[in-house]
């Protein structure tokens, strides 16, 4: 799963990690990159967002920082099923004034005994794509190698046919209808898919279902859920 909490504030205005939670509890996944995370920040009311989201919904949690923000920090988030047997948080490059991104990696063990990677990020949101192409290069060149069989997902802020999903796209493969693609943005009234869940190698994944969750409170994305099948 991926899913933009949007630092933890519902759409009604309040503060209410229950209301995140359930989506995830819910939807019952392995393993959720989670973006828009607040690490003890005074507007998240000095909540360590994934710690807490960890508690909630029984998921082990790792956050990594992309930059300090408001007496506390800002980046991204994963919550696993599994065990988390090594992570690494990977600066992206960013234009000077813009907002620092990252994308953060745990490696973990299936009850299957197979070893995966999953990386989770989110892509800068200005309207030039030169940060976003040059961030989706940077995952290329470091988890293209990976030894393990990767899901990246997160919020990419770039529609189906933009540069750098077709840079992705390359090399990893993708799990939304490229025919039919479900929109994940915003909540309320979705019409724009920018919230994607992609693997690699492409030979050793098998795409099962994939759902967009209808949700207009819990934050101003939807999150997206897909079952994969690793084969040989």
């Amino acid at each position: 799963m991926t899913f933009n909490i949007y630092h933890g504030e519902t759409m009604k205005g309040d503060f209410n990690l229950d209301v995140i939670a359930k989506v995830i509890n819910d939807a019952n996944p392995d393993f959720v990159a989670l973006q828009e995370v607040d690490f003890k920040t005074n507007r998240a009311k000095k909540y360590d967002l994934v710690t807490e989201l960890g508690i909630r919904t029984k998921l082990c949690p790792l956050f990594a920082r992309a930059m300090n923000f408001d007496s506390g920090e800002y980046g991204e988030g994963i919550l696993s099923k599994h065990s988390i047997i090594s992570s690494r948080n990977v600066n992206l490059p960013y234009t000077k004034g813009n907002e620092p991104k990252n994308a953060v990696e745990i490696v973990s063990v299936l009850p299957s005994g197979d070893t995966i990677a999953f990386v989770g990020t989110h892509l800068d949101y200005k309207e030039i794509e030169t940060d976003r192409i040059n961030q989706v290069k940077k995952i290329n060149a470091v988890f293209l190698k990976n030894k393990y069989p990767t899901i990246l997902a997160g919020d990419l802020n770039s529609l189906p046919e933009s540069n750098p999903i077709k840079i992705l796209e390359e090399k990893w493969g993708t799990t939304y209808d490229p025919k039919n693609p479900q929109f994940t943005y915003p909540s309320n009234k979705p019409d724009k898919t920018i919230d994607y869940i992609m693997y690699y190698p492409k030979k050793r994944w098998k795409v099962i279902s994939r759902e967009v969750i209808p949700d207009s409170v819990a934050s101003d994305h939807c999150a997206y859920l897909v079952t994969m099948e690793l084969v040989d």
